[in-house]
């Protein structure tokens, strides 16, 4: 009896050391412009190749401006590291989607809709977020930049075997919340190191009937609980998605693939070393409220009170809250706030954008609202186009920015400025992570889209 983790992962097992790390053969590696320059430099000084270019693919997402992409990059920091990717990429002869190609955007996002992320696979990035290609069935986790010369240089990697988890999430979701409600919740309760050495697979009733994209966006919070990686099994829902997809297998080899994924799932009576249960009655839409993912809340509620929190944790607790502007035992309902930022490796697919979009039809953008909607992909944004979207947003006084990972993180144009308030969809509300000062409260595409026209905190449903 194997868990899902267990089949993919001693599938892939090249070599094993008793009480030590394990050689895993890796299908498919993701590379940025941030974590890669060393790695490509390191193969560079041993004369050395890319073992197996046709298995990895390059792309800039991090630094790349979300307008005028069609002129040179100003920032001189952000241009250096995406040149030196384009360098690297042509001289090794890796696959490559430089800025403006219509296969870029960000990597986490582009990976699934090309069909490069399937099940079963072997997944790796450096980049903590290549939890979210999980979603697919796949063992994906982040690595580091030593890592990805590994792989560059062998297609394996040394890593130690986590502990596997499963997280059930059963029952019927009520009305307004959303896949990423869901994740805000998880992450909640078990804290930001709640899943710390553990690999998580996501099961039960809200999983089940969630979408591709919902899927997507579960997985990419799993790193936020401290998780190795999240995944769920591969069904209907996930070879739907895949099947027709440039990448995906075709005919003969197509028919192959699906009997294997349909193998992909634990099996009765497997056993996880640890098993968690949560209620989907118990969710509701999400907000945080303090400087990192577990500090969240559901909307109507208050932030907790000093005796609330456990003494250990009280001096960081009083700091996140001082930094954010808030007080113990009070509420965000209501709250002025000054930016909204739609899009990220986390909510930037087209069903953020339909469920964002839905709200905001026939209503205006608050004039103290700077609103930055950002498509995850080209693929994004010309879906966004074809299904009139764009058209809704513009007569609601929203625009749509270009491709990139925009203000999920300040290494680009798009920064939130010290002191100012951000309802994000994006992963991380950590001090600084969306400029210095800035203060992020991380929500779903619902209380996103609430607040960009009300210009406050507020309850979507409502």
């Amino acid at each position: 009896m194997k868990t899902l983790f267990d089949k993919i992962w001693d599938a892939h097992v090249v070599s094993s050391v008793d009480d030590g790390p394990t050689q895993l053969y890796i299908d498919r590696m993701y590379c940025h412009e941030v974590t890669s320059p060393q790695a490509f430099d390191g193969l560079r000084k041993r004369g050395l190749k890319v073992f197996r270019p046709q298995q990895i693919t390059c792309m800039p997402d991090h630094n790349i401006p979300t307008v005028n992409q069609e002129k040179p990059i100003e920032d001189p920091v952000s241009k250096n590291q995406v040149d030196t990717l384009d360098k690297n990429a042509k001289e090794f002869g890796v696959n490559y989607y430089p800025m403006g190609h219509e296969k870029n955007g960000v990597i986490h996002v582009v990976g699934p809709e090309n069909g490069l992320s399937l099940p079963g696979m072997t997944m790796v990035c450096g980049d903590s977020h290549t939890s979210t290609h999980g979603a697919m069935g796949a063992v994906a986790f982040g690595i580091g930049t030593s890592e990805v010369e590994m792989v560059l240089a062998t297609q394996c990697v040394f890593q130690s075997k986590p502990k596997t988890m499963r997280i059930l999430v059963n029952g019927k979701l009520k009305e307004g919340v959303t896949p990423k409600d869901v994740a805000l919740y998880i992450i909640s309760k078990m804290t930001t190191g709640g899943a710390t050495g553990y690999f998580v697979e996501y099961a039960g009733d809200v999983i089940k009937n969630m979408s591709m994209e919902g899927r997507l966006t579960v997985c990419n919070l799993s790193i936020e609980m401290g998780a190795r990686g999240g995944m769920i099994a591969p069904d209907e829902t996930t070879f739907e998605y895949v099947k027709g997809r440039e990448f995906a297998p075709k005919g003969e080899e197509w028919e192959k693939a699906l009997a294997y994924w349909k193998t992909l799932k634990t099996d009765e009576g497997a056993v996880f070393d640890k098993e968690i249960s949560f209620d989907a009655a118990d969710i509701e839409p999400m907000v945080t409220y303090g400087t990192n993912p577990g500090m969240g809340m559901g909307i109507t509620e208050s932030i907790p009170t000093l005796d609330q929190i456990d003494a250990a944790g009280r001096v960081s607790f009083e700091k996140s809250l001082d930094y954010m502007g808030f007080k113990p035992g009070e509420k965000l309902l209501g709250k002025s706030i000054d930016y909204v930022f739609l899009g990220s490796c986390t909510n930037g697919r087209i069903e953020d954008f339909r469920a964002f979009t839905n709200y905001v039809e026939g209503r205006k953008k608050a004039d103290n609202v700077i609103a930055w909607l950002v498509p995850g992909s080209w693929a994004v944004e010309k879906q966004i186009k074809a299904e009139g979207l764009d058209k809704i947003l513009h007569d609601a006084g929203f625009e749509l920015r270009q491709p990139g990972c925009s203000a999920c993180l300040a290494m680009n144009d798009d920064k939130v400025p010290a002191g100012k308030y951000a309802v994000s969809t994006s992963n991380r509300n950590f001090e600084g992570r969306q400029g210095p000062g800035a203060r992020t409260i991380l929500a779903g595409p619902l209380v996103a889209a609430a607040a960009a026209v009300t210009g406050r905190i507020t309850d979507p449903r409502g």
